[in-house]
């Protein structure tokens, strides 16, 4: 397997040859790399939803159903 110096190297060689086409998919590439650090997958209010929601199903506040009841209540309110 190629070390990370050499991959590097490979890859500004290439791109120094490289066509306008080549070029732009690196650069796309690139684009999605930053947005993806940017943003988080899961933002941090979510995991503020869900504890909260898991906090009100422990205390008995709320409860919650299972995928076939879910299934079934959506059925009923079709009809």
């Amino acid at each position: 397997m190629d070390s990370t110096i050499e991959i590097r190297k490979r890859i500004h060689e290439f791109i120094d040859i490289a066509d306008e086409r080549i070029l732009r998919i690196i650069n796309s590439i690139i684009d999605a790399e930053e947005q993806e650090d940017n943003y988080p997958a899961v933002p941090d209010w979510h995991y503020d939803v869900v504890n909260e929601r898991r906090e009100k199903y422990i205390s008995g506040e709320s409860k919650s159903y299972t995928w076939e009841e879910v299934q079934e209540k959506a059925k009923s309110a079709l009809k």
